[in-house]
Parts: structure tokens; sequence; C-alpha cells
């Protein structure tokens, strides 16, 4: 415990022992007293400290694993987890002005708020729409669409994955169906191919991920993710994408600019 200092145990707290424990180290880690990256006190000095049984402190850490604080190594022990660069899914990343500028949207956020921005696992198909894509998208049943998916990467930290369903009587024979999309990404495309977008609809709720969301996103313990629908319609009313996307929450804030009128 030379490294850091913790508080004593409260014995007049009506909170449990190991809750307390978990308290300090939190603290330390929201005061940066432990840092991302660094070592927690070990087992044997948590217990020599606070003069406990190890299950009591194994408890505590295990606690601060579950809220996703903290990553165990085998052999090695318990480190503060790394988080990665928070990016702000702000209510203008769909500007026309990124697009002109020949960047899609995750890249123009994430340049501007000092990150590296990557793309991989990028897989293209046509399929048939699903129900609800396809209501969406105002198909009829059986209609195909052009199915673009890619996991997003900031600082070569995976944060993000997205699958965009495109009608595929507009993206067939497009730079669309192409792993690069070109400047500006596939709403530079559309817009190319005079479908000039008019607004977005988004649904976005919380929720613990599913399993290959985990491996995906390189998601600890007790992360949950958000997992957000989107829309993008054509200035004549026309819906012209469906992006279903899938991001680590602890990666972003969402802010948004609300009119009052």
């Amino acid at each position: 415990m030379a490294d850091i200092a913790l508080p004593g145990l409260d014995p007049a707290s009506d909170r449990p022992v190991f809750k307390q424990i978990a308290d300090h180290l939190r603290e330390a880690m929201d005061r940066n007293v432990l840092p991302p990256g660094s070592k927690v006190p070990s087992e044997s000095q948590l217990m020599t400290h606070y003069g406990v049984a190890r299950m009591t402190v194994r408890n505590a850490l295990q606690l601060l694993q579950s809220e996703g604080l903290t990553v165990a190594e085998h052999g090695k022990g318990v480190f503060v987890r790394s988080r990665p660069q928070v990016r702000r899914l702000a209510s203008d990343r769909f500007a026309r002005r990124h697009r002109e500028q020949g960047k899609a949207a995750f890249i123009a956020e994430t340049e501007e708020s000092g990150g590296k921005p990557s793309v991989d696992s990028i897989r293209i198909s046509e399929e048939e729409a699903s129900t609800d894509v396809a209501k969406r998208l105002g198909l009829t049943s059986g209609q195909s669409v052009i199915v673009r998916s890619r996991r997003y990467l900031i600082n070569d930290h995976p944060v993000e994955t997205a699958v965009s369903y495109i009608p595929a009587h507009i993206a067939q024979g497009t730079q669309i169906t192409q792993p690069n999309s070109g400047p500006g990404g596939i709403y530079a495309r559309l817009e190319e191919l005079g479908y000039r977008l008019d607004h977005f609809d988004e649904e976005i709720r919380s929720r613990m991920p599913l399993r290959d969301e985990v491996k995906a996103l390189k998601l600890a313990p007790g992360i949950p993710v958000f997992h957000l629908i989107r829309t993008a319609y054509a200035d004549d009313g026309q819906a012209v994408e469906v992006c279903d996307t899938v991001m680590s929450s602890d990666a972003y804030v969402l802010a948004y600019q609300l009119p009052a009128r």
C-alpha cells in the first residue's frame, strides 16, 4: 500500500465491508490516484490494510470488475481499465458540410476530438430485407437490400459496429457496394445519385451486450451498449437507408441541441 493511501473502514457504517473497500478504490480511480492502466493493490495488501479475510477483498474487487472499472490479468493482478477516447454523439454529426469536406461523420467527429479513426471488418452482401428493415424503408416483402457491415475504431480500440441497409435498386452498380465507398461515405454517394438527404430518425436504447458484441467491441464485464437504429430520408420523403448500430456506452456521450419551439 506504499503507492496509494486508502482510508480505513467505518465500523459505524451499515454499508457492507466489501462495498466500503470498493468505494475507496473507486474514489481513488475517480481522483486519478489510480489512473487508467495502473495496478490495483493486491489482495494481500488490501487484506493487511483493512484487516479482513481474502473473500471480503475478492468480493470488493469482483464488484469493481462487474462495473467495468477493472480488468484482471491472470498471473499479473488487477488493473484499472483503460477506457477508449470518448466521442460525442452530437446532433449535427450528419451535417452536409462534413460530406462536402469528403469526410464521413465518424471520421470527421473523431478527428475533431483529436482521435485516430479507422474502420475494419467491412462486409458487403445483397440480401432480402427483413420485415423490420422493409417496413422502415417502405419496401415490399421480398425486395432486396445492399447490406454494409463494418466496425469503427478510435486509436485502434473498437467502439462501434454498424450495419447499413440500402435498397438494392438504389445501390446496385454504385460505389456503395464497394469496400471503400469513397469520400464522404455512403451518404455522399446517395446525394450524388440524386437522393438529397433531408433528415434522420433515430431510436436509441441501452442494454447489455450480446456475446458476439462483447467480442467485437472487446467489452469489459458490466459495460452496457447503446443500440441505435437510424433511418435516413431524402427530401422527397423516401427512406434511403437504415443503419443498425451498437456502441460501447463508455466510449460515447450523447450530446444534442434541441430547439425550444
